[in-house]
């Protein structure tokens, strides 16, 4: 609901939606209980963040210690996506529990608000970690933060988001080796000597430290373990470097096919793909893959320090990553960045008390909902002006009827170089051209998304900010791998639909966007 007669009084809003909805959030998050033995003392909650981690490769097989001790034994979520399918935006959206149109951190410039003033003096002073805080929780954090942090246009290393008690953080983006680090806003080097600088280790390492340091008199904890992996330069520990040779990138029907129909950027890519590219995006594969064995170390250690400490039965764990991936996916060789199921969709598992074992939920979720989940876990309700909805009532319910959304927002901005890239053709504009300068991103990869899922709907349509005012239409019932754009094919009636809840969404402001729909309409998959 939007405009005037979207802002209705709070105490009405929440009465009206009980008595219409039953179920929906604003009416079960009151009555939602965690479990007693988490009530007596707030639970302890570990975040397990990657980086780039996709689901449509197969990106989950070789977390096997994760799937184990967290999916086995709580719940998977199927159809979890991003919001935007880029590292900066999709962070400060789980950070805040925001749309980027509402945190405004657009892309993974300080331009575009990735870690710039203007978000350190807003968003970023109402994320989980703030949250926490009021909740008397110790706050930890390793690794990769949001892509500019460090930049001494925000602070540099000495500045420390509000809400952390512990804090290591990587300054810019991902890499293993040759980093810096702000360790609680002290500069600390490292060079490429494995056993002491391997990126993901370190992260490993200190946070056993911390998790060695709490006992049963300590106040309860958050962590945040956001690791590089499997983000570029995809470089993995030595022992690890021999693993998967025989592994072969799988190859659904989009790969290395002419994206006909869809919008420029994918219809300049060179198809078939050149015989380089093939052979990098084959060595990306299995290189992404032995990156994300050290994060299984993690998982199997943060779990190991659970059992020993006691902590096991009072310890929710999540997991799972930023954004998602493609490697030749209509001759696309190497990014993310795009609106298709193999860059919005990841991974997200649940582990902890009350929660059901091998339990698995279809219901469509998305990174704006891991904010209200983390706070709501807390024993606190989640703030009013978040975008996201908790998934507390879906961890906890045993009713497959529980209400739910049937649709929500993706959104991105296109990155791009006002000068072009240099050495590619058509450089106007253009960024993220590589390998053979095939270019990825752009002024014009510009678009908002609605992506739906329902007991008898699975369908996604986009609206490009471009030239050509580009439309593109997916059925995902009948079309998995959207390969045919049938935007053409739709009815003036359906398109003016799809439109005004297009603007509906991308608009949108906390309730409005949580907007929830009867039990009789969304149910179990």
């Amino acid at each position: 609901m939007t405009g005037a007669s979207g802002h209705m009084n709070g105490a009405h809003f929440v009465t009206r939606t009980c008595l219409v909805f039953l179920l929906a959030f604003e009416c079960s998050s009151l009555v939602q209980k965690l479990p007693d033995n988490a009530s007596e003392k707030k639970s302890n909650i570990i975040f397990i963040l990657t980086d780039d981690q996709d689901v449509t490769m197969k990106g989950m097989t070789p977390m096997v210690k994760a799937k184990k001790l967290i999916g086995d034994a709580g719940m998977i979520f199927s159809n979890m996506f991003t919001s935007t399918p880029l590292c900066c935006p999709s962070r400060s959206s789980i950070l805040t529990g925001k749309y980027i149109h509402n945190h405004n951190a657009v892309n993974n410039t300080i331009e575009g608000r990735c870690s710039s003033p203007l978000w350190q003096n807003g968003p970023e002073k109402k994320t989980f970690a703030t949250k926490l805080k009021e909740q008397n929780y110790t706050t930890f954090f390793a690794g990769k933060y949001l892509n500019q942090y460090g930049n001494k246009h925000s602070g540099g290393y000495q500045h420390i988001p509000p809400g952390w008690d512990w804090w290591t953080a990587l300054l810019f983006n991902s890499v293993y080796y040759n980093y810096s680090l702000s360790v609680n806003g002290t500069l600390e080097k490292h060079g490429d000597d494995y056993h002491k600088d391997y990126l993901t280790d370190v992260i490993n390492n200190r946070s056993m430290e911390f998790l060695e340091l709490q006992n049963d008199d300590s106040p309860p904890f958050f962590m945040m373990i956001s690791t590089p992996a499997c983000h570029s330069p995809y470089e993995a520990a030595p022992q690890y470097l021999n693993n998967f040779t025989k592994e072969s990138l799988p190859k659904d029907p989009s790969f290395n096919t002419h994206a006909k129909d869809k919008h420029w950027i994918l219809r300049q890519a060179p198809t078939p793909m050149s015989n380089s590219s093939l052979q990098f995006v084959s060595d990306v594969f299995r290189k992404r893959w032995r990156t994300l064995l050290s994060v299984d170390d993690i998982v199997s250690n943060v779990f190991g320090a659970l059992t020993r400490k006691g902590f096991l039965d009072t310890t929710y764990v999540i997991f799972s990553s930023d954004n998602g991936f493609h490697l030749g996916q209509f001759s696309l060789p190497n990014d993310k960045r795009q609106l298709y199921e193999f860059d919005i969709r990841v991974p997200l598992m649940i582990r902890g008390p009350g929660i059901k074992a091998r339990s698995v939920n279809h219901k469509p979720v998305v990174n704006i909902d891991i904010m209200p989940t983390i706070v709501h876990l807390s024993g606190a309700q989640p703030p009013s002006d978040v975008d996201g909805t908790s998934l507390v009532p879906l961890l906890m319910s045993s009713s497959k009827s529980t209400a739910w959304r049937e649709d929500f927002l993706v959104e991105y901005q296109g990155e791009y170089a006002p000068n072009g890239y240099k050495g590619c053709p058509h450089t106007e504009f253009l960024n993220t051209c590589y390998p053979n300068c095939v270019c990825e991103d752009g002024y014009n990869n510009t678009y908002a998304c609605i992506r739906k899922i329902t007991e008898s709907v699975n369908t996604m349509f986009c609206q490009f900010s471009d030239s050509e005012n580009f439309q593109e239409f997916y059925n995902l019932t009948a079309d998995s791998h959207q390969m045919i754009n049938i935007a053409s094919q739709l009815q003036p009636g359906f398109l003016a639909e799809l439109n005004d809840r297009l603007i509906t969404l991308s608009v949108c402001h906390g309730a409005e966007c949580r907007k929830l729909q009867p039990v009789h309409q969304i149910r179990e998959l």
